[in-house]
């Protein structure tokens, strides 16, 4: 019988779905966080199991390390581990309480001059680290780092005196955006899909719709990937997608699109799962281990995308 709390059993599924060959990637593969947080989007499972294994990743200072965010191996802290942490604390409906308290401190503590969150702090330096990722002395304010965590913390009502500093430069960031990178106006839709302030968030998003269109910023015919540009720095064929800026229906950027661009690109997402039952990293690959813990989570995100826009996956 199955642990009060687990994953309900799979036997009763059609063998063979997009689901069923997902999941047997996962127990293959996975850390035990994206197993039990697999378990408790796809399973029934229960959200206490995936906040025990989350604690596996948490420091004393508050914030979250050990490689959480597979591109930055060792125990430091630092803010995308921790930004990722409140995205699994997020799907589970725990983003809030004394924990999240103690993330907003963590933020705090590491927010710059201005309020904001870099990427990676210096006290990176000396353990493994993507060859993309620059570790610096001084880092800069990361729109990239902060937008998902304010509109993440925004979303989930969650107050916190770092959050009014933040959000300015959120607004500050996005209103200046103009040759942009499309993960950084994935930064910043993740933002505005949780900001306050919904007519300025729709007005901003209107903007930043068009500057996606008129850069080629989102590959809108799978069919003809060399007709859009990879952005410099990017790994050959990392192209991004209408589905990677509106994950869900109800994202801002939606309506950035047709129906028929999001339909071809949901396509694209469904053809994607691969022969172990897995998607594929986009990205740059550097090493093994990374690669393989990224998966996982991209893996779940697919699935989370397709299901969100009705598409059938098990």
């Amino acid at each position: 019988m199955a642990e009060s709390g687990g994953p309900s059993l799979p036997s009763a599924r059609p063998a063979h779905t997009p689901l069923l060959r997902a999941e047997r990637f996962v127990w293959l593969t996975a850390r035990v966080l994206e197993q039990r947080l697999f378990a408790h989007r796809f399973l029934k499972g229960g959200a206490d199991p995936v906040e025990r294994a989350l604690d596996a990743y948490r420091n004393e200072d508050g914030g979250y390390g050990h490689a959480l965010e597979p591109d930055l191996r060792g125990p430091v802290s630092q803010p995308l581990h921790t930004a990722r942490a409140l995205h699994v604390l997020d799907a589970v409906g725990r983003c809030g309480g004394q924990r999240v308290e103690r993330v907003c401190r963590y933020l705090t503590s590491v927010s710059t001059a201005d309020g904001a969150l870099p990427a990676v702090c210096p006290s990176q330096r000396g353990y493994p680290v993507a060859p993309f990722v620059p570790v610096v002395d001084d880092p800069p304010s990361e729109l990239l780092a902060t937008g998902p965590v304010v509109g993440l913390l925004h979303r989930n009502e969650v107050w916190h005196a770092w959050l009014f500093r933040a959000t300015d430069f959120c607004w500050q960031a996005v209103g200046a955006l103009e040759a942009s990178h499309p993960y950084e106006i994935e930064a910043a839709v993740a933002f505005l899909d949780g900001a306050p302030d919904r007519a300025r968030a729709e007005a901003a998003a209107d903007r930043l719709g068009r500057l996606v269109r008129e850069r080629r910023l989102a590959a809108l015919d799978p069919d003809r990937l060399g007709a859009y540009p990879v952005a410099p720095g990017y790994a050959p064929g990392e192209h991004h997608f209408p589905h990677d800026f509106a994950r869900t229906p109800e994202s801002l950027a939606r309506a950035w699109f047709t129906d028929e661009e999001m339909a071809r690109s949901l396509d694209f997402l469904a053809a994607e799962q691969q022969e172990d039952g897995g998607w594929p990293v986009r990205w740059r690959q550097w090493a093994p281990a990374p690669a393989l813990e990224a998966r996982a989570g991209v893996t779940i995100e697919a699935l989370r995308t397709l299901r969100a826009y009705g598409r059938y996956v098990g």
